[in-house]
């Protein structure tokens, strides 16, 4: 063919030489670099597909970084007999005129003013503390609609589980000192009561009255009506072991009262709670066993013939929910990876093509326009 053969040589002999037969299973073909032509079109449609894989890649790195949060709920097994209650309260009140109780359905009335810590404060040093707010309302005394709450949250004020573990990771935790009396009259104003105490895991009421109310009391005299004040700042009030990092609803929240016949109630559902970043083991050091409560408050004025102060009443639901915060292994990350960057190189590569075919056409239908312009001849229609 045009004399090649004439001349002894062969077309084959400008291909690749033959090589052994794995060589036919190639599945990559090949063309030599003067074959290759490098355009403007592909050079923007490869920095385009680099900053979309390096963009989708980042993601995945950080949502694999972040790893992922599972919610469980299951019947709580095992027998609870115990329910460790942490509070943290001061009352506008002698020490001596309060009395705390703890009635439950089981019938058993637990003497909490014995198990609770009593120092005397005054109201001012505890009104201005940072972060205290009335419930329903946050630190700045705007009322709290919902708008800004994430479906994310994970609880305690937290965004995620490693949040909430590290927060309540540490040792034995303590209650903060009494700050001292440094004005007001010597004894103080206030009552702080603060500790723990251990309740029977069943619903019960948790009951703050004023001396000679309530319940009858032996040797206890009547207290005067004009003494009762049963406004009351709440620092800490949860479920379980204590954690003082972690925020509970009525963390820090303050309420008063116009007048001194007053009843506040606290209706709260406790739900038992299990954090955990190590799934492999649930009794690991990275576990955090606790309680999440919700709470609905309502207070009325009463008459004479009631019984005025603060009411606690908890019930427990037999739901365990399990939240447990793991990451994919890094050779499952690496999959990914790849599956992301080779689905962008064949979308840009299908791109291209189509952008290239299209511009082909277009530029075919202009040439053709462009000659019957200049021949004076009509260019046929396409199909």
């Amino acid at each position: 063919m045009n004399g090649f053969a004439s001349h002894g040589l062969d077309e084959d002999a400008f291909g690749e030489k033959r090589g052994n037969i794995v060589q036919a299973f190639d599945a990559f073909p090949k063309a030599k670099p003067q074959y290759v032509t490098q355009t403007s079109g592909g050079g923007k449609w490869t920095v385009a597909m680099l900053c979309v894989s390096f963009l989708l890649i980042a993601v995945e790195f950080r949502r694999w970084w972040r790893g992922h949060e599972t919610h469980t709920f299951a019947v709580e097994k095992g027998v609870g007999h115990n329910l460790q209650i942490n509070m943290d309260i001061v009352i506008p009140m002698q020490c001596s005129d309060i009395h705390v109780n703890v009635q439950d359905a089981a019938g058993d009335r637990i003497l909490a003013g014995d198990m609770l810590k009593r120092d005397p404060t005054n109201w001012r040093q505890w009104v201005g503390a940072r972060g205290v707010h009335r419930l329903g309302k946050d630190a700045q005394g705007r009322i709290i609609t919902g708008e800004g709450y994430h479906d994310h949250e994970e609880g305690f004020g937290e965004e995620h589980v490693h949040d909430i573990v590290a927060h309540a990771g540490g040792g034995r935790a303590k209650f903060a000192k009494t700050p001292k009396l440094k004005w007001g009259s010597p004894g103080g104003d206030s009552c702080r009561l603060f500790g723990s105490l251990e309740v029977n895991k069943v619903q019960g009421d948790f009951h703050i009255t004023a001396r000679g109310h309530g319940y009858q009391e032996m040797f206890a005299e009547h207290l005067d009506h004009n003494s009762f004040n049963f406004s009351h700042i709440i620092s800490e009030l949860s479920f379980g072991a204590f954690y003082p990092s972690l925020v509970n609803p009525l963390d820090r929240t303050m309420s008063t009262v116009p007048n001194h016949f007053h009843k506040f109630q606290y209706f709260m559902s406790v739900v038992p709670t299990v954090y955990s970043v190590d799934a492999s083991n649930i009794y690991s050091s990275r576990t955090v066993f606790t309680n999440q409560y919700a709470v609905t408050e309502q207070s009325m004025i009463v008459g004479e013939r009631s019984v005025p102060g603060i009411f606690f009443k908890y019930d427990i639901e037999p739901m365990l929910l399990t939240v447990e915060e793991s990451r994919d292994g890094f050779l499952r990350f690496v999959v990914k990876v790849v599956n992301v960057f080779s689905g962008v190189l064949v979308a840009g590569h299908w791109g291209f093509t189509l952008t290239e075919w299209a511009t082909g056409v277009l530029g075919r239908r202009r040439k053709r326009m462009s000659d019957g312009v200049l021949t004076g001849r009509a260019h046929e229609r396409d199909d």
